[in-house]
């Protein structure tokens, strides 16, 4: 049976924000579509829930913060987002719910993108893997958070603190998924990836024995050729493409 072929992800907006739970998420494997976006002109901004403070075990919470949030603007600035936003939620026990999602529409009100990013939010990693319950709380919160945005009657307080409705969120967009429908051809922005996710040096010396750069361009380019099998044969980020 043939492989269903990924489509091109849409390509008329001009704002996108990307919303995951820790530094790290994008970069394991946004930022190559990030990259090519923003050559593009186009404006991303990221809202993170945490500040993975919790992500290294010989790290106190208090000293490791600061240090990924360092990390997490670097990372950014290398594919051309200079705004990044922390929502100080606590690593490793983030509850999904009212305060999580007006949190993220608040975000998403004030960025007001077309295109809202977000990372598999689905209890496994294509059935084999378990997900956290990081991931699964942001990015379920953020997929609800793009309708909570565009109604004046949910989080009214919103309004009153300046954030006016923003109902011009026409895709969300997610990263990670098992059921992919739409890509981003990679090759303009892999250098770019390779060295944005770099930028998390210290969780990735913790993470793996093996040389960083080694590490990351093997499991970047790995995972990008393996999407590029259902997009033309160009390496390739993929997405789970929600209309609004």
């Amino acid at each position: 049976m043939t492989t269903p072929q990924l489509q091109p992800m849409p390509g008329d907006w001009r704002r996108a924000l990307a919303v995951v739970a820790h530094p790290d998420d994008l970069e394991y494997g946004c930022s190559a579509a990030i990259a090519a976006w923003t050559d593009e002109g186009r404006e991303v901004a990221y809202v993170l829930a945490t500040r993975g403070e919790a992500g290294i075990d010989t790290l106190e919470p208090e000293r490791c913060g600061p240090l990924r949030e360092r990390e997490q603007r670097a990372s950014a600035a290398v594919v051309g987002v200079s705004e990044v936003e922390f929502l100080d939620h606590k690593d490793g026990v983030i509850e999904y719910g009212t305060a999580l999602r007006r949190d993220i529409a608040a975000a998403i009100r004030r960025h007001r993108p077309e295109l809202v990013l977000t990372l598999n939010h689905r209890d496994t990693w294509g059935g084999v893997a378990w997900n956290t319950p990081d991931h699964v709380a942001v990015g379920r919160a953020t997929l609800d958070a793009a309708g909570d945005a565009g109604n004046r009657w949910i989080f009214p307080e919103l309004v009153e603190q300046g954030l006016d409705p923003w109902d011009g969120v026409r895709w969300v967009a997610v990263a990670g998924s098992s059921t992919p429908t739409h890509a981003v051809d990679a090759t303009a922005g892999m250098e770019r990836a390779v060295r944005s996710l770099l930028e998390h040096r210290t969780y990735i010396e913790v993470l793996t024995s093996e040389d960083p750069e080694t590490y990351v361009r093997g499991f970047l380019t790995e995972n990008a050729e393996r999407t590029g099998e259902r997009f033309g044969g160009r390496p390739a980020v993929a997405f789970e493409l929600f209309s609004r």
